[in-house]
């Protein structure tokens, strides 16, 4: 898996008892360089993890050939790519598993939570039995079986009714809100791509990719430009975070994870990233943020 992740991409597998192995990043989609996920390939690995970055899906004609040579399940982190597509097929449906996001910084919210997409039947029924919190009810409802018992482990993971009534009503309106979100990224990407030639990066997207719009992200020339850029716009009332701190840095990163060889693009680029603020409807304040940064960048670049 990539180091430039949120935890919970690294949590999933440490939490069965895994080790996460961490690969560094492509420099210009910010996803998993595919190119060095076989050199990180032993005989203990056993899946491998993209991630989809803002919307962008990895090449996962070539992760899935990998997985296919070694014999591995591929698990796509697809929490940011509802709605993207990679050669005309849905980001999450190239996987034997993917997981979607529900949490209040992505297209479709609910506040928390989130979807299990299972594109591999044999992983079906287990994934039923960890659902009904470890038991074979699903089975009992099918008139498969007599009674329903404990068999494997499980947990609760149904939203409540409110939660789910608002999701449905957001999903019922996802083109739509994707549609908002796209304007607004293809008005940053004009606006910005004029500085490219000065130091500044805007957001790359491959031919066979069809982005979401989830986030739109520059960066800088270096990591003091980052700050400085920050601290500018903080003064016109415009947050502009960085995003991850890379896993393989972090405390628990160099405990329970492995880094496979060194990782420059994820060390390099997440030192200089920041992202602008991006949500549908965002009516007037985006051309405010368009105003201020190129002001911003005018004296920085």
């Amino acid at each position: 898996m990539p180091s430039f992740t949120f935890v919970s991409t690294a949590n999933a597998v440490v939490l069965r008892g895994g080790t996460p192995v961490f690969v560094d990043i492509r420099p210009d989609t910010l996803n998993i360089d595919e190119k060095l996920i076989e050199a990180a390939i032993n005989s203990k690995t056993r899946s491998i993890w993209p991630v989809h970055y803002a919307g962008v899906s990895a090449d996962m004609q070539e992760i899935c050939a990998i997985a296919d040579r070694h014999g591995l399940t591929v698990v796509e982190d697809a929490a940011q790519a509802l709605g993207s597509t990679y050669r005309n097929r849905p980001a999450g449906s190239f996987g034997d598993l993917a997981a979607l996001s529900f949490h209040e910084t992505k297209n479709i919210i609910s506040g928390e939570g989130g979807a299990l997409a299972i594109n591999n039947s044999a992983l079906m029924e287990r994934a039923e039995i960890i659902r009904e919190k470890g038991t074979n009810r699903k089975r009992f409802f099918r008139g498969q079986v007599d009674k329903y018992t404990w068999v494997d482990i499980g947990s609760s993971f149904l939203p409540g009714e409110l939660i789910a009534a608002f999701l449905l009503g957001q999903l019922e309106k996802a083109d739509e809100i994707n549609s908002h979100r796209l304007t607004t990224w293809d008005n940053y990407f004009n606006a910005f791509v004029r500085y490219q030639d000065r130091g500044l990066r805007v957001p790359y997207t491959p031919s066979e990719c069809k982005h979401n719009g989830h986030l739109f992200h520059l960066i800088l020339p270096d990591e003091d430009a980052r700050h400085e850029f920050i601290a500018r716009m903080r003064t016109d009332d415009v947050m502009t975070p960085f995003h991850y701190v890379p896993l393989h840095s972090a405390p628990a990163g160099k405990f329970y994870g492995r880094v496979h060889a060194d990782l420059p693009c994820t060390d390099d680029l997440s030192a200089r990233l920041v992202r602008l603020p991006l949500f549908p409807n965002i009516g007037d304040l985006a051309e405010r943020v368009v105003e201020r940064a190129c002001v911003h960048l005018d004296a920085l670049l």
